[in-house]
């Protein structure tokens, strides 16, 4: 295991690599202060920026634990970080599987794999279910913004039949419409990771980092690091 001072020097050399190079995107611009301060969060930019010519770079795998004990796995859409935090959001429709697993047991971990680099991040942490029912006006809002984010035809996706249920043919909804200002319709849920433990490995430098967050005496979150073997 390596001491603390090693670890960080080992992270400021990691740092360092991965600041090289101009970042493009406007999130990458306005997020420098919380990645500095979230130094896994850096890395997921970084990967993001090199592997942007690929649509696949913002799909990942979202596991969860069904209420009978065992996992459940499916590929989702990255949907941003939460403002300028470190939590991840994901849209879904609130009918779905996974809505009441995290209902039953909200922690979850996103597996993301970044095929130009090779890099891999496990995201593990608890996950905020927040549908046109929840009370607090702040995460609506946020909800609100999210559902504005999202293309016309992925918004028409909610207005379908319950998912997960048999097909019937004579049941098959016909053409829907939708107005493009209306706010978020009942099946829209969007659902906020909040990460604890991040496990970053890439495979062209054979470097594998484990980050953990803890609490300070005051309640602030914030990051360590180790280097482990890949």
């Amino acid at each position: 295991m390596h001491s603390h001072k090693q670890s960080t020097r080992e992270w400021q050399m990691r740092s360092d690599y991965t600041r090289r190079g101009t970042p493009t995107t406007t999130e990458m611009a306005t997020t420098t202060a919380t990645a500095a301060a979230t130094p896994w969060k850096q890395l997921v930019l970084k990967s993001l920026e090199s592997n942007s010519h690929l649509k696949s770079s913002t799909f990942f795998q979202f596991s969860t634990i069904g209420s009978n004990g065992r996992p459940s796995n499916r590929t989702v859409v990255f949907r941003g970080f939460e403002d300028d935090s470190e939590k991840i959001q994901i849209n879904t429709d609130s009918r779905s599987h996974k809505v009441e697993e995290l209902r039953h047991c909200p922690f979850a971990e996103i597996c993301w794999y970044f095929i130009d680099s090779w890099e891999q991040f496990r995201i593990n942490g608890q996950v905020d279910v927040i549908d046109g029912s929840c009370s607090d006006p702040s995460k609506l809002r946020q909800r609100e913004k999210s559902w504005f984010a999202s293309s016309l035809k992925s918004r028409l996706q909610y207005l379908g039949l319950d998912p997960g249920i048999p097909w019937i043919r004579d049941e098959q909804p016909q053409d829907v419409s939708l107005d493009p200002c209306a706010g978020p319709v009942g099946a829209f849920c969007l659902l906020v990771l909040d990460p604890n433990q991040v496990d970053y490995l890439n495979l062209k430098t054979n470097t594998r980092l484990a980050f953990t967050a803890s609490k300070s005496e005051n309640g602030d979150k914030y990051w360590s690091s180790d280097r482990i073997n890949p």
